[in-house]
């Protein structure tokens, strides 16, 4: 089975990689919900990413790679806790937060192609609304 990912997100697309060797639980947790599809908006307390906001949803992992500071194309599985179950996708300089403080997120995957199109994506999300956002397995 391979690491590549297509992702979808608004009108681009993108290559990804799943950090299996980092973060092996969640992207197996991942790899069972692939076709992936949900809306992105633009994070409240973050700086310049995009979430998807998930409630109670439970995936059963726990901490793994993870971090509160995610580079440009970097997308968190934050798996529940002082705040909702969530997934976090940055664009440019982000401290991942919530109105309950500081959260770190597992680093599952990692944007490999057109990173330059994240920051329009990102722009598209805060000043547009909502984006459809498919992750699914690379052909």
């Amino acid at each position: 089975m391979t690491d590549n990912l297509i992702v979808r997100a608004g009108p681009f697309t993108f290559s990804a990689r799943l950090e299996t060797a980092l973060a092996p639980k969640t992207c197996a947790a991942i790899r069972r919900v692939l076709p992936y599809r949900q809306k992105l908006i633009h994070v409240r307390w973050s700086g310049e990413a995009m979430w998807i906001p998930l409630g109670e949803e439970d995936f059963g992992v726990g901490y793994e790679n993870h971090t509160s500071f995610p580079a440009p194309g970097q997308m968190l599985l934050y798996p529940g806790g002082i705040s909702e179950t969530e997934m976090l996708l940055g664009y440019g300089g982000v401290h991942f937060k919530s109105k309950m403080g500081q959260l770190a997120g597992n680093h599952f995957m990692t944007i490999t192609s057109n990173l330059d199109d994240l920051p329009q994506l990102g722009k598209m999300v805060l000043w547009e609304g909502a984006q459809p956002i498919e992750i699914s397995n690379a052909p």
